[in-house]
């Protein structure tokens, strides 16, 4: 077993010990704890309810709440519900009174999960919104970068790993024996580094094998007017993740990191 199977393995070992399941036997739901954090560094819970044979999955409404409490309020901004919606979209995930909930079949019910702890995350992440007044989000930015520079990609691109969970990458861009998926983080923490950590090892032995490309990472950074922790770069780098940041993207050599050669 080579140091990725560990490391993933490792990773895997961590979710189950960190995650734990509180039944209220009066309502029939079931509160699950994860080990990632919230908005106020606070765990992210989701809740779970068997009925027939479907299980439904909801956040109890506690993500749009902790937004406006934030000052993030997703009612009062449209490019913060555009925003919302499409995170929703891509995830699958419905909002019903406030409320951010999936239904599964047993079959399917981690992907569900997954699906769902993944959106409430990167709704989270929206919180960044309140402290700066902005006129499009990070990710429309790469997008414009990636237009400029005349570049095909593949946005919002989707794969399966060895795992059998599908993840998103924002974007795919596609070389004859090289392709590179690009992920953009608006801010980097404790939730989306190790989330995009563990993808990349999940989907490369795949993705490998099935294009019989090399696959390459890169992460976007805004670090624009923030402090970007040495330790989540260092995370990233151990992964042979590339990294632009956002202040030198006009840089020749930064632009070169955008087109898989080969």
């Amino acid at each position: 077993m080579n140091w990725i199977e560990d490391s993933i393995n490792q990773y895997y070992d961590w979710l189950k010990t960190k995650t734990y399941a509180k039944a209220d036997e009066q309502s029939g739901w079931v509160a699950v704890t994860t080990p990632f954090l919230g908005l106020f560094n606070d765990p992210i819970e989701i809740y779970m309810k068997m009925e027939d044979d479907t299980i439904l999955m909801s956040d109890d409404g506690v993500t749009l709440k902790n937004l406006e409490l934030a000052g993030a309020s997703i009612t009062r901004s449209p490019k913060r519900k555009e925003w919302l919606d499409f995170i929703l979209l891509n995830y699958g995930i419905a909002l019903e009174n406030g409320e951010l909930c999936v239904r599964a079949k047993q079959a399917d019910s981690s992907q569900k999960k997954h699906n769902l702890i993944c959106a409430i995350s990167e709704i989270t992440d929206m919180e960044i919104t309140a402290k700066h007044i902005v006129s499009s989000l990070f990710r429309d930015d790469v997008k414009q970068l990636l237009d400029e520079q005349e570049i095909i990609y593949t946005p919002q691109f989707i794969t399966k790993g060895s795992s059998g969970i599908e993840f998103t990458f924002d974007f795919q861009i596609a070389g004859r024996n090289k392709e590179l998926v690009l992920k953009s983080f608006n801010s980097l923490n404790r939730i989306n580094v190790p989330n995009f950590l563990f993808s990349l090892d999940d989907i490369k032995p795949v993705r490998e094998k099935t294009s019989g490309k090399e696959m390459l990472s890169l992460a976007v950074v805004n670090d624009i007017e923030k402090d970007i922790k040495p330790e989540y770069i260092n995370a990233l780098k151990s992964r042979n993740t590339d990294i632009l940041f956002w202040s030198e993207r006009s840089k020749p050599e930064n632009l070169q990191k955008l087109r898989p050669t080969g």
